[in-house]
């Protein structure tokens, strides 16, 4: 499931097809035909096989939609969340969020009404840099998301495409960006494997985490982000691998490689590359200036290597790349999904959404913007802002030709066979979840990634040890503290050697002048202006990741880690190479 490409693609033409597409001007016209889709997850080769069997999920796709209504195509194409943590019973104010949403009580009801493809799971924290458009929160525990899907698919299955099991996503990036925290082996962030530089502890790491959430009954996985940091974006930061567009490809593979190896589609975003501006999309339509070209060599290698490790999903951001389609969301420009994406890159998956009811999107009424968003090339509708407006709309467009039926014919067969492969293998148990060895994988990838960038290479600290941070991170420094005791260090309330913790949204007023050492928890920008005599990098506050640094501070590790975003006045690492 995880190693095969899904891009006929070669380098060597891409900018010269890309130019030409440029120079004739196509105008993506949404009555143009559309090709018969390809099977998600592989390359369009010289020939098909004539009779491919009768499990093959592109052929069980295909008898399935030959056999749904004009009602049932619709639904499989939208994707929206719901309000409450349960299938069916949820508390008033979850049912009135649903009545808004989508003139029903229960995520039940709305899968039924609308004969829905799949809902996403949301949430927030309080560093999530995503929480704009995160209307409610539905994920607590591992047992009431358990419960959750479970009831979410028994109403699904009752559909007349219950026969192709509901998706069920989330984001679960790991870092700023994770919807399920307790009770689950947490990864370090992106930026974090960055550091650590290996691909296989990414995979394993990702392989591990992964098996939970199937667990747990999620299917798909909104991530990982495959966006290169080229500039300090606050909305990007460390969900990034880093501003290496080579080592970023890599890690993106590792990631895809470890998801999918157990049952959970790997969803490359935001496509053409939101790493590449510093604006953020859940306020306003940001703008890449980048040359095609520029975007080609700098923003795509990791949705490339994402692709050729068989990544089944891509995510079309809202972002204006003015180079290629100026003034238009990538999410809505078919010069971008179906040109570029599909035809120079020769994606063949599911191209999702990204949110609807963030501004760039929401230019357009529900209904309109879910069309132009399919037209466009899209197959998924996320999280639109008004399910019924939504649902209506493209049923009224298919049926008056402006939403051609071919085109919606071709996205619900990539979801139908996406489906049918996530199916064929079976999901871990619950007992596996936070085993001994799922986080010996993220302690592993945490490990690798603790940097040192000013001061000696693994030296440990002078104890006893005082831990302070930037405020609201009094869990962080206990659980720092509770790692260094176990690792030999004395802590004290006060009076010992200062490190200092700074993280997510932190700046040079969140230093500590006095600190010996200051640690870095998230994107190490803020390290240029620390005066410790030690500086070092975790990228990450997680479990895993507070163990890490405090063996290094014990002096039982040597932080191996390189920075993979230049830090100004600092090198990568001064531990050599």
């Amino acid at each position: 499931m995880g190693g095969v490409s899904n891009r006929p693609w070669r380098a060597s033409v891409a900018v010269a097809a890309l130019t030409a597409l440029l120079v004739s001007g196509c105008s993506g016209d949404p009555e143009r035909p559309t090709p018969t889709p390809s099977p998600v997850g592989t390359s369009a080769g010289p020939s098909v096989p004539a009779a491919p069997p009768a499990s093959d999920p592109a052929s069980r796709a295909s008898a399935l939609v030959a056999t749904l209504s004009d009602e049932d195509l619709v639904g499989q194409v939208l994707m929206p969340y719901a309000y409450g943590d349960s299938a069916t019973k949820v508390s008033a104010g979850s049912a009135a969020g649903n009545q808004a949403l989508a003139g029903v009580d229960t995520p039940a009801d709305m899968i039924a009404k609308y004969r829905l493809g799949g809902l996403i799971l949301v949430g927030f924290s309080a560093d999530d840099p995503t929480k704009g458009n995160q209307e409610t929160t539905n994920v607590d525990n591992p047992k009431q998301v358990h419960e959750l899907t479970t009831g979410l698919r028994t109403a699904a299955g009752r559909l007349a495409a219950g026969s192709a099991p509901l998706l069920i996503g989330t984001d679960q990036e790991y870092g700023v960006v994770t919807r399920v925290t307790d009770g689950v082996t947490v990864l370090p962030s992106a930026l974090a494997a960055g550091a650590a530089g290996d691909p296989k502890l990414t995979e394993a790491a990702w392989r591990a985490a992964g098996a939970e959430l199937a667990a747990m009954g999620i299917n798909i996985d909104f991530a990982p982000v495959a966006d290169v940091l080229a500039t300090r974006s606050a909305v990007i930061g460390s969900r990034s691998y880093g501003a290496d567009p080579k080592q970023a490809a890599a890690q993106v593979g590792g990631a895809v490689r470890g998801l999918q190896a157990v049952g959970v589609a790997a969803t490359l975003k935001h496509f053409p590359g939101h790493g590449h501006s510093a604006d953020d999309s859940h306020q306003d339509l940001p703008v890449l200036t980048q040359s095609a070209a520029a975007l080609q060599s700098g923003a795509w290698p990791p949705f490339t290597a994402g692709m050729d490790a068989g990544a089944m999903a891509v995510m079309s951001g809202h972002l204006d790349a003015r180079a290629i389609d100026p003034g238009t969301p990538a999410t809505f420009s078919h010069k971008l999904l179906t040109d570029v994406l599909r035809g120079q890159l020769g994606f063949k998956g599911v191209v999702i959404t990204d949110g609807m009811n963030m501004p760039p999107a929401m230019r357009w009424a529900p209904g309109e913007a879910a069309v132009r968003a399919l037209n466009a090339g899209n197959d998924l509708i996320l999280m639109t802002p008004n399910v019924g407006q939504a649902y209506d709309g493209l049923l009224a467009a298919l049926r008056g030709g402006s939403l051609p039926r071919t085109r919606l014919v071709e996205a619900v067969t990539r979801v139908l066979t996406m489906k049918f492969q996530l199916a064929a293998l079976p999901a871990a148990q619950m007992s596996t979840l936070n085993t001994p060895a799922h986080r010996a994988a993220a302690d592993a990838l945490a490990a690798a990634a603790v940097t040192v960038l000013r001061g000696a290479c693994g030296k440990a600290v002078r104890g006893p040890v005082t831990v302070t941070s930037s405020g609201g991170r009094d869990g962080t420094r206990a659980t720092l503290t509770a790692a260094l005791t176990a690792a030999g260090v004395q802590v004290k309330p006060s009076g010992g050697t200062i490190v200092h913790l700074v993280g997510y949204g932190d700046g040079a007023k969140d230093l500590s002048p006095g600190a010996a050492v200051t640690v870095a928890m998230d994107t190490p920008y803020v390290l240029a202006d620390a005066k410790s005599p030690t500086l070092l990098a975790t990228y990450s506050s997680s479990r895993a990741s507070m163990t890490a640094l405090a063996a290094v501070l014990a002096g039982k590790a040597r932080p191996g880690g390189r920075s993979p975003v230049a830090v100004p006045g600092l090198p990568a690492t001064t531990c050599g190479t």
